[in-house]
């Protein structure tokens, strides 16, 4: 059988049109000589009566700490729902179709609810309906313990069902449709001239999910990656051919690695974050300092970004709606945090390894713009710098006018 890995996320089942164009594509495979696997993700967005954020609103009003078992029991139904729905869209139009939550599809997770990992696929169950000539739709989002206790997957998790079904099938290829036409140069609700990108390797999509761009989780990518499946990022509502991700150039054939000159893919921002500063060149023990600064921050269940560790000051940046948690457990450890909120993290992502004059660029193009740098760091394909919230738009619109992106 050729495999296809479909995936549709919450608005491309929302409505009775837009399901009628997501029928489009599935008919499209099948015509192709594809058997599709078709993962879902809750219909709609918050708001939207099956969403899954409209289920979390009807018990956080009556308990709002509650376990967080009975929470994923809770969060799975919208999946469940959505594919319901399609199932029956699908058998509408003439297909045979049925329907799998995770744990039927055989997606084996850990026991972290509301954040699970998964272990292993047992795609049996899956081939079995797919030799029938069925289409299959998976719920996305979640998974079953060993022991049969139904968990989900955390943010982007749907993603990660199509990466992890697509692996364990051995599928063609995943094809991630959303409502963009593609993973784009930067936002383009903040850059006009930004544009698709045609391909990206595995790692510039990673980073651009990880520094903030939303079309894919950086999870699924990595998932992908491991057995070198081309992603398809692509748009539901339009026949425009999208990005591919892969590490194969496609005219190449199996093996060969993508050359390029381009030197910056693509810019990304995470808004909404808030620097934490630490003086500690008075301190005599520094290691042990940092240790229990660090070590307090996890205890705590507080994810910390961009450390800066240095003689004199340790630097990192939380999210602004749990500074205050932060600055608190400093402060009854004995610090005096300074910290500076609404903060931005702005990244440009590219292949810089080795490259010179690119931080020198960068930095010249954020001065000439009157953007105050307020911290920085870089890897070999991402360099990040922290700016004040009301500086992101115009860092983010400067950097690709610097580095020739909507060319």
């Amino acid at each position: 059988m050729r495999i296809l890995v479909q995936k549709f996320g919450g608005t491309s089942v929302a409505t009775a049109e837009r399901r009628t164009q997501v029928i489009s594509k599935v008919s499209e495979a099948v015509h192709s000589g594809y058997s599709p696997v078709i993962v879902v993700s809750a219909i709609g967005r918050s708001g939207d009566p099956y969403a899954t954020d409209t289920f979390l609103s009807m018990v956080n009003g009556i308990y709002p700490d509650l376990p967080k078992r009975e929470l994923d029991l809770l969060m799975s139904c919208g999946e469940v729902i959505s594919g319901t729905v399609l199932v029956s869209t699908l058998i509408s139009q003439g297909f045979e179709a049925v329907l799998f939550t995770g744990g039927q599809a055989g997606i084996i997770t850990d026991k972290e609810f509301g954040d699970a990992r998964i272990v292993r696929v047992e795609p049996r169950t899956i081939l079995e309906q797919l030799a029938k000539g069925k289409v299959v739709v998976v719920a996305g989002f979640q998974g079953m313990t060993e022991d049969g206790q139904i968990t989900t997957l955390g943010r982007g998790g749907s993603d990660t069902t199509a990466s992890a079904l697509g692996v364990a099938l051995e599928a063609e290829a995943i094809d991630i449709y959303t409502d963009v036409d593609g993973i784009m140069t930067a936002d383009p609700r903040i850059v006009e001239d930004a544009r698709i990108l045609d391909i990206v390797t595995y790692n510039e999509i990673c980073q651009l999910a990880y520094q903030g761009a939303k079309v894919i989780h950086p999870r699924a990518v990595e998932i992908a990656m491991q057995r070198n499946i081309p992603l398809r990022i692509k748009s539901t509502f339009s026949n425009a051919p999208g990005t591919l991700v892969t590490n194969m150039h496609p005219e190449r054939g199996v093996g060969t690695d993508i050359t390029t000159d381009r030197l910056i893919t693509g810019i990304a921002h995470t808004p909404n974050v808030t620097q934490i500063r630490i003086l500690t060149a008075d301190i005599q023990d520094k290691c042990l300092t940092d240790k229990r600064i660090f070590k307090a921050m996890a205890l705590a269940d507080i994810s910390v970004d961009f450390i800066s560790v240095s003689p004199e000051v340790v630097l990192y940046t939380v999210r602004d709606e749990i500074a205050s948690k932060a600055v608190r457990i400093l402060q009854n450890m004995g610090f005096e945090p300074e910290a500076v909120q609404s903060c931005a993290k702005v990244s440009i992502v590219g292949a810089i390894a080795g490259v010179p004059g690119v931080m020198a660029d960068m930095v010249e193009a954020l001065s000439d713009a009157a953007v105050t740098i307020l911290q920085s760091a870089d890897s070999h394909t991402t360099i990040w710098v922290l700016v004040h919230k009301e500086d992101m738009v115009t860092a983010v619109q400067t950097l690709h006018q610097k580095f020739q992106l909507g060319i």
